[in-house]
């Protein structure tokens, strides 16, 4: 695997790779890589010739507040664990690099409607950054396939609507959540938490599980249910951002109507917010 820093190694290794016909595969990371991120590459290697992975922590998509500092780095260790995993080319960029003229009067890419609510609530500007940034990675790349984990349901669905609205000529792949065996959702941010909060955390996806279950059984009473697994939720100590039942296709509150669904959570546990999601296909059970 070869490790590139600037935007001309990256564009003259890709013109390389072209030239011999090979089709290309990105992955975008922030890094601190786990097994959810080699899931992605791993797939990323099924659907192409040339593996490219990306480990940036952009800047424009943490608030104020948030956990830019702290975010961990850990580009020697993501290293390793992408060779292993079949990656060929790694894009590790200096914010300087990505941003040379700056941050303050760079052009962003807005995407309405399904970046409002949920975690688009809660992080002002959040979803603004995360479009920018891959948009100008699918520009310097130019891939033919990338690949996102499904658990940033809502990212995922906001660079989906970016694609389809400029006309981006790629292709999005999806990759299913990775669990740990207590079906806590990995994340990079798991590494904040103390051994007694990551007992507390799969509360998290056991309440999704219940909810989903009930819906799958008839319930239709959405607002009491979802009362409920917040009631649950914060009974085991976490602090509920929101859990919300939405139409996965549009992102939209679910209606009555709607038959391919997702359950979405956000919550604290001590400082440390966690997501997670579930999605249901009503008409698989007829």
């Amino acid at each position: 695997m070869r490790t590139v820093t600037t935007v001309a190694e990256l564009r003259a290794a890709l013109e390389t790779a072209r030239g011999k016909g090979r089709s290309v595969a990105l992955v975008p990371t922030m890094g601190n890589l786990h097994s959810g991120h080699i899931a992605l590459v791993k797939r990323a290697r099924d659907e192409a010739g040339l593996v490219v992975a990306s480990v940036f922590v952009n800047p424009l998509q943490f608030g104020a507040n948030e956990d830019l500092d702290s975010y961990p780095r850990t580009l020697a260790a993501d290293q390793e664990k992408l060779q292993s995993a079949g990656c060929d080319l790694l894009f590790a960029p200096t914010v300087e690099q990505m941003y040379p003229h700056g941050q303050q009067q760079l052009t962003r890419v807005s995407v309405p409607q399904v970046s409002e609510g949920l975690c688009g609530g809660s992080r002002p500007g959040h979803f603004t950054g995360v479009a920018t940034v891959v948009c100008k990675l699918f520009n310097l790349v130019q891939p033919d396939v990338a690949v996102f984990g499904q658990k940033d349901f809502q990212q995922l669905a906001v660079i989906r609507r970016m694609v389809r609205d400029l006309d981006i000529p790629v292709r999005l792949i999806g990759e299913p959540t990775v669990r740990a065996a207590n079906g806590l959702a990995l994340s990079s941010r798991n590494g904040y938490l103390s051994a007694a909060e990551r007992d507390l955390a799969p509360i998290l996806y056991r309440v999704l599980t219940t909810l989903a279950d009930q819906i799958r059984q008839g319930r239709r009473d959405h607002a009491a249910l979802l009362a409920e697994g917040r009631a649950s939720i914060e009974a085991a100590g976490l602090q509920v951002d929101y859990l919300e039942l939405r139409d996965a296709l549009s992102l939209e509150t679910a209606t009555a109507e709607s038959r391919q669904l997702v359950l979405l959570v956000a919550a604290f546990i001590g400082r440390t917010r966690l997501i997670d999601n579930l999605q249901l296909d009503l008409d698989s059970l007829e």
